[in-house]
């Protein structure tokens, strides 16, 4: 957590966020591109991230998704939360029919499997999330749906 991590936490609370989200997502994707990802957007905010990279089930074509995720010993937990949108995130669906995926944490790219959690799992995990990002908490009031977790294991 960095000094500014508390202030990250209170704009991601804002409800106006979701409809800024591919704004966010391309100036995240451009402050990657120029340094080469060894920056992020959730660096500045002093929160742990990382670049999922996954294969469309329909295209076949890889497809980038910075996201927030947390750390768990060598393995990343992820969450498909859209701020609490009412539909799940596209890369979602495409990492239940591709498990095998590849992540760039801080400009390193590893091979990974992603295996989605269920049951207690899922919510010893979810606790874990919320620690980091006590927003999780909002985005679950806010929809109906399950948000779905996933944790990503290097190969």
């Amino acid at each position: 957590m960095g000094l500014l991590t508390p202030l990250a936490v209170r704009v991601g609370s804002w409800s106006f966020m979701p409809k800024l989200l591919p704004q966010i997502t391309a100036t995240d994707k451009f402050i990657q591109k120029w340094s080469r990802g060894r920056v992020t957007i959730l660096d500045v905010a002093g929160l742990p991230n990382l670049k999922l990279t996954v294969v469309g089930r329909k295209s076949g074509i890889p497809r980038e998704t910075p996201l927030l995720a947390v750390p768990r010993g060598a393995d990343w937990l992820i969450a498909g939360s859209n701020f609490g949108g009412p539909k799940q995130p596209v890369w979602v669906v495409n990492l239940e029919a591709t498990p095998d995926a590849q992540i760039t944490v801080k400009g390193r790219t590893y091979d990974v499997h992603a295996r989605r959690l269920e049951g207690t799992e899922r919510q010893t995990a979810w606790d874990h999330m919320v620690e980091t990002w006590p927003n999780y908490r909002l985005y679950e009031s806010k929809t109906d749906r399950q948000i779905k977790v996933f944790e990503l294991t290097p190969r």
